[in-house]
């Protein structure tokens, strides 16, 4: 599912309760203290008024911080979506007709190439080709010479014995 955060209902229902819990609460706790404040001044306070009015206040500090941690997590959301890399999607293949050109004095011709054959993974481990008999310009070896392998090329090259 690729939708943008802005798109999302989930996104816009979390901000707007959020307000709506920052605004009750802001009201809650503003009406409660307001009251509490005028009757215990005037004299007049009861004590429904100031034990109940304090538990609303409490209340309504609740509601009004769980405002603003929806607010702060909203905002924690926009942060992380803007971390988090969008796929880029591939633009639609858009295919363009050519003119077909119907000109029967043009005749296209297929021409094989000689290419060269290409090396395979078997030709490159496989062992070299020795050619079954010797070149004549190179010297002969004495049958009876020791070299260190035993092998034409490193006795006739070398001196050792």
């Amino acid at each position: 599912m690729n939708k943008t955060l802005t798109r999302s209902a989930g996104f816009w229902l979390l901000i707007v309760v959020s307000l709506a819990a920052v605004g009750v609460g802001g009201w809650m706790i503003a009406g409660q203290v307001g009251t509490m404040t005028t009757t215990l001044m005037d004299g007049t306070a009861t004590g429904v008024e100031v034990y109940v009015g304090q538990s609303l206040v409490v209340v309504g500090a609740v509601v009004l911080g769980a405002g603003l941690v929806g607010l702060l997590l909203s905002l924690g959301l926009v942060a992380a979506r803007t971390l988090v890399a969008t796929p880029v999607t591939a633009s639609p293949i858009v295919e363009q007709e050519a003119p077909i050109i119907q000109d029967e004095t043009i005749e296209t011709v297929s021409v094989p190439r000689d290419e060269p054959a290409l090396r395979t993974a078997d030709a490159e481990f496989a062992e070299p080709q020795v050619d079954a008999e010797p070149q004549a310009d190179e010297p002969q070896a004495d049958e009876d010479q020791k070299g260190s392998s035993g092998s034409i090329a490193t006795a006739t090259n070398s001196s050792v014995r």
